[in-house]
This record gives C-alpha cells, structure tokens and sequence, in this order.
C-alpha cells in the first residue's frame, strides 16, 4: 500500500473480529516500526507490552477495562501497552548521543563533539531535563511519533487498531511494570470486522484553524490543488458518514451480542 494511502485509511478501528488471531509477524512490525522512529538525543523513552487478550484471566482483564474502552479491548485479540521509561537518561548519562557522532548523525559541522555531549549536553541538557517537572512532556511527544509509525503499519499489514486508556494500577500488577514507567495508551489491535472505511475519514477541524504562516493569526492557506492531488492518492477520503454506516453498525452490533 502506498504511503499516502496507509495514512488515508487509518481509522480508530472499534469493531475487531474476536476470534481471528493477529500473526506474530505482523506484531513484530508494528514494534520495528516504533523502534526505528526519530526521538531527540537517541534516548528512545518507548516501552511496549504485547499482551495477549485470550491469555489473560478473566478478573485481570475486568479489572483493566475503562468505561466505553472495555468494549474495544474485549474484541481485540492483541493490547500493546505503551509506557516512557524515565530511566533512560540517568542510565545512559550522554551515551547514546555519542552513538549518533560514531554513526555520522551528529557531525562537527554542526557542532557536535564528545567534549561538547560531555560538557553542555549531558550537565546542561540532559541532566537537569530529567530533574525537571516538565520532563514527561518531551518525551510524550517523542513517544507519540513512534507510537504513531506503529499504528500506521497495523494498517499497512491489513489490520485495524485503536487507542484507549486502561486500568494503570491494574496493568502495573498484571505485568510487573516498573515504578518510574510513565502509561501512556494501549493500542488494541485485530482484524477489522467494520469496512475498511469504517464510514468515512472522520470529522476534523478547518485546515486554516489549525495551521499558520509565520505568525499566529495568519492561516497557512489550504492550496485546492493539493487537496485534489492528496484525494488522487487516496490520502484525502470521503468524509463520514457514509451512505449506511448506521446500518452497518446495527448489524455488526447485533452480530457481536452488544448494545445497539
């Protein structure tokens, strides 16, 4: 699938098929995929758990479930935990910048050294960065971006997939995550029971309410060309709802024994 099109077919997949298992490949990907992803100073915060719905007791899984996301998580027959390690920095104290300097990532054009890591980044940066009540936002954001590519390749391999909170307490018992592990979300992963356009891109905000050009106030302007070209390629969808998605829903809710 091309790239454009991954990211105009992604949905928040509610509806999994309950009895079709995930392929272990397929997982594997999704994990590449956040691996690979750009996170500042080579820290890669990111933890996952794969956990699989069908090899949880009963009582566990009630005791994970939250309102409204209960649902999602009982159909899907894979949760991936996704957690920030708050250790990293301290552990790695400046060693995995280096590893961008060994690699040629970081060059002296730009003015990185070992002596600039050991005497500005690590004491200056880093450090009082991982002391700081802020410290959690950074790496949320580089968490996010990896978390993302993850997701996109659920979609690549034909599966759906959706993100919901959990029980954190209750995940931190179920499997034995460490006290400095910050939750994030859990992405609930399967095959899709709903169309593949689960009723059409859904709604967003103006483009021009959401972008600026060199100031606040003064909207980066939405070029229709572009707009057209970006639907040609199947990033841009017909936006929801779309002609019988009641219906659809009705039907798979009936099917799955659930509230309509």
């Amino acid at each position: 699938m091309e790239f454009t099109e991954v990211l105009g077919i992604r949905r928040s997949i509610r509806f999994f098929d309950p009895d079709r298992p995930v392929e272990r490949d397929k997982i594997q990907k999704i994990l590449e995929a956040m691996r690979i992803a750009s996170c500042a100073m080579n820290a890669h915060w990111l933890r996952a758990i794969v956990v699989y719905r069908d090899e949880v007791p009963a009582e566990t899984m009630e005791a994970l479930k939250l309102p409204v996301a209960g649902v999602i998580q009982e159909l899907a027959p894979v949760h991936i935990y996704c957690y920030a390690d708050l250790s990293v920095i301290e552990r790695d104290r400046g060693a995995r910048p280096k590893q961008l300097i060994d690699v040629g990532a970081l060059n002296p054009s730009h003015g990185w050294s070992y002596r600039f890591v050991e005497e500005f980044v690590w004491p200056q940066l880093l450090k009082p960065l991982s002391e700081s009540p802020e410290y959690p936002i950074p790496v949320a954001f580089d968490n996010g971006g990896a978390a993302t590519q993850g997701l996109l390749m659920a979609f690549n391999e034909g599966l759906g997939a959706c993100w919901t909170a959990f029980n954190t307490e209750a995940a931190k018992e179920a499997f034995a995550v460490p006290d400095d592990w910050i939750p994030h979300y859990v992405m609930n992963v399967g095959y899709p029971l709903e169309s593949r356009e689960a009723g059409g891109q859904r709604p967003r905000p103006p483009f021009e309410e959401l972008y600026f050009e060199g100031r606040v106030g003064k909207p980066f302007r939405r070029d229709e060309t572009v707009v057209k070209e970006l639907q040609a390629a199947n990033m841009l969808q017909a936006p929801a709802p779309l002609p019988g998605r009641k219906e659809e829903v009705r039907e798979l809710s009936r099917k799955l024994g659930l509230p309509e």
